[in-house]
């Protein structure tokens, strides 16, 4: 059995999370829920989503949408208190190099193209402002995608507002970027359990467990509770490969999706 909450990891807040993990075993096997000693932190980020031994993971809400409705059992969604946002939702900022005007066909950096917060979101807001993609960097993390940005291997990209914060604390090359907008909410990392099991028990230990979260664990998370969305809050198109839209390429790193080539002729 295995339990990951992979989405938010950094090493500079590894500690806040495995206290929060110690609360909520506990409080799982308190419950009668049999749960890992330590998070699991030897797999990609996607590869317990599907694992039937999967006690507690989190996943972003267009994977859930796209491969993993009706496979496993939401739990809860993490709320981050995230300004002129919905509880249990989140937000991606679309930031570019300060002090340059975006170009008219602008690179635009993705973590993955089954990111919402990097791909799915992104797609409304660059509708909304007429933006035309010349061509999609796909870098493997937002925080790759970040420093592509700083480094000038592209122009423009959509961060999830709750990495976006973790970055300008601890990612140098997040001070050379800027803000230019928003996306529209939507469903924040929402926690998960293999196969079809009562969400209530793993929901109220994940609850407990942040009240007795000591308050510098707290802080570093920036976790505030967890919410109860109904399952139509996570009904959206899914959005079109980055390959229909632009030239692709994969910079480094996994992603989720299969290997998207250059196309000839790309830039």
């Amino acid at each position: 059995m295995i339990a990951a909450l992979p989405m938010y990891d950094r090493p500079e807040n590894r500690a806040a999370h495995d206290a929060l993990w110690a609360l909520i075993r506990d409080g799982l096997r308190a419950r009668g829920i049999c749960a890992p000693e330590a998070l699991d932190r030897s797999l990609p980020h996607d590869a317990g989503w599907g694992r039937p031994d999967l006690v507690l993971g989190q996943i972003c809400n267009l994977p859930w949408r796209a491969q993993f409705r009706g496979r496993v059992t939401r739990i809860a969604v993490a709320d981050y208190g995230l300004p002129d946002t919905p509880p249990g939702h989140y937000h991606s900022v679309m930031v570019t190099r300060a002090g340059e005007a975006l170009p008219p066909r602008p690179r635009l950096a993705i973590n993955d193209p089954m990111s919402c917060s990097g791909w799915d979101a992104p797609q409304e807001w660059l509708l909304r402002e007429g933006v035309q993609i010349g061509a999609v960097l796909v870098t493997g993390s937002h925080a790759a995608s970040v420093r592509a940005l700083a480094e000038g291997r592209a122009d423009l990209a959509g961060i999830d507002a709750v990495t976006w914060g973790m970055l300008r604390r601890w990612e140098p090359a997040a001070a050379s970027l800027t803000v230019i907008g928003r996306t529209t909410a939507t469903p924040g990392m929402t926690f998960i359990a293999a196969g079809q099991v009562d969400p209530l028990p793993r929901r109220a230990a994940i609850a407990e467990a942040l009240d007795a979260l000591p308050a510098d664990h707290r802080a570093t998370l920036g976790l505030q509770a967890v919410v109860d969305l109904p399952e139509s809050a996570y009904d959206r198109p899914l959005p079109p490969p980055p390959e229909a839209v632009a030239a692709t390429v994969v910079a480094r790193g996994p992603v989720s999706a299969p290997v998207l080539r250059q196309r000839k002729g790309a830039p």
